[in-house]
């Protein structure tokens, strides 16, 4: 394989490091300390300002995981649509059902994060800090990032039965 495809790649697994590693902190670390922080006001407020500092930087990283993942495509020659896209044969071998599983996370990772940070984590921001509304809110905003790290793992998953076979 040629140069640009290892840096595509380097470059892919690094974001990947980061988006998902950034995912774990935050809910392993960063919330359950902040949950401990009084007032709610404040609470409220260091929330936010991690949700769209992270915001900001996950997209980024969103952004360059889809493009690597585009190249790394291309240059393994998965991005043909004869022989390999349009053929219903590749879709039954195990690269097949690998990228299928992949592609599929993808789009659910995506869905999930679109609905998580631009509709509930800002909603959830303008309400009255600790209002049962804004509590309830932000608990599925929560599942929500739960859902979205299970899905980046079982995007690990496919990745390395995509690139190992």
């Amino acid at each position: 394989m040629p140069t640009p495809y290892w840096i595509a790649v380097t470059v892919h697994v690094l974001a990947a490091l980061g988006w998902l590693g950034g995912m774990f902190f935050l809910a392993l670390v960063g919330a359950p300390v902040l949950r401990q922080v009084e007032p709610p006001a404040l609470r409220q407020q260091l929330f936010q300002q991690l949700g769209l500092r992270f915001r900001t930087v996950g997209w980024a990283l969103l952004a360059t995981l889809l493009a690597t993942g585009l190249l790394v495509l291309h240059y393994r020659g998965l991005l043909r649509w004869s022989g390999v896209l349009g053929a219903p044969a590749f879709w039954r071998t195990a690269t097949g059902h690998a990228l299928a599983a992949k592609l599929a996370a993808v789009t659910v990772m995506l869905t999930v994060s679109l609905v998580h940070d631009f509709v509930l984590g800002p909603v959830a921001g303008r309400l009255a800090a600790g209002s049962p509304s804004a509590l309830r809110l932000r608990r599925r905003a929560a599942w929500l990032a739960r859902v979205n790290a299970l899905v980046g793992v079982v995007l690990v998953v496919a990745a390395m039965r995509l690139a190992r076979g």
